[in-house]
């Protein structure tokens, strides 16, 4: 239970940022516990993030401002494991650094930044530019469906709007719904403009649009290869396909090709035995 003190403060730093809110940043209190803050990133443009909606929680203690929050991030981004404590100096790894003076909308600007940069902490971790830019077209997807765990329960989990605990095992989208009920419904209705197959976050196809004929090799290339975005490994794995069909054919015409080489050794010679002649 948070003290008067942090009741107090909390209270007016949520009406400071509803007032003035900082650039690619929201951020509110739980209904149900005022030391439970969400907060929204909105990729900044020109990195690979822009246009990804992060969603994330800010744990504050009873004693707040005297001493930080837990930050997490749920959303995957590339950079930070999700629902994962961050070490940042403005989060409880390292409250003896942290300033009373610091508030929500600080921390938060500090937290965007550093998500910006390729500075590495606890909690972070390394991606290529394409991975992040695959993570954050999936952003929406990932926040509204909870990973795509609302068609089918995961095992030992049970969905709860109180706390944070579910939210990375898969809770069906329950704890973002619950805090961001204007969000999710705009998620929902951008993944039906845009054809999104809510199970997998990934692009239907379109059944008006013309059958695209290609070579085995290039529908080898175009399967999607396992892993959460495209990368160095995906582009492997569409070499290694296509180099399968090119063998696939050689071991299936592999008597006719031999014939066609003695053949052809046989008629070189000739033609040099006639030329001697």
């Amino acid at each position: 239970m948070a003290t008067r003190a942090a009741n107090k403060r909390l209270t007016r730093e949520y009406q400071n940022i509803q007032k003035n809110p900082p650039p690619y940043i929201v951020a509110h209190p739980s209904e149900s516990n005022i030391l439970e803050w969400h907060y929204i990133l909105t990729g900044p443009p020109k990195t690979p993030y822009e246009h990804g909606q992060y969603w994330g929680t800010l744990i504050f203690p009873p004693e707040y401002p005297f001493a930080p929050p837990a930050i997490r991030m749920h959303t995957p981004s590339g950079r930070f494991q999700p629902s994962t404590r961050l070490c940042l100096s403005i989060s409880d790894f390292h409250p003896k650094s942290f300033n009373p003076a610091w508030e929500v909308s600080t921390i938060l600007i500090g937290l965007l930044s550093f998500m910006t940069s390729e500075e590495m902490t606890t909690g972070s971790v390394s991606a290529s530019d394409a991975e992040r830019r695959a993570l954050a077209a999936r952003s929406r997807w990932w926040n509204s469906t909870g990973g795509g765990s609302h068609i089918k329960a995961v095992a030992g989990v049970t969905a709860s709007i109180k706390g944070i605990g579910n939210i990375k095992a898969g809770d069906g989208g329950l704890k973002f719904r619950t805090e961001w009920p204007e969000l999710d419904e705009e998620n929902w209705k951008w993944m039906k403009d845009n054809r999104i197959d809510t199970a997998t976050g990934l692009v239907k196809a379109d059944p008006n649009s013309a059958p695209v004929k290609c070579s085995p090799e290039t529908s080898a290339l175009r399967k999607r290869p396992a892993g959460s975005a495209p990368g160095l490994g995906a582009v492997v794995e569409g070499g290694q396909a296509a180099r399968n069909v090119g063998q696939s054919w050689l071991r299936r015409y592999k008597v006719w090709v031999g014939l066609v080489m003695v053949l052809g050794y046989a008629f070189l010679a000739r033609l040099f035995d006639d030329a001697r002649g």
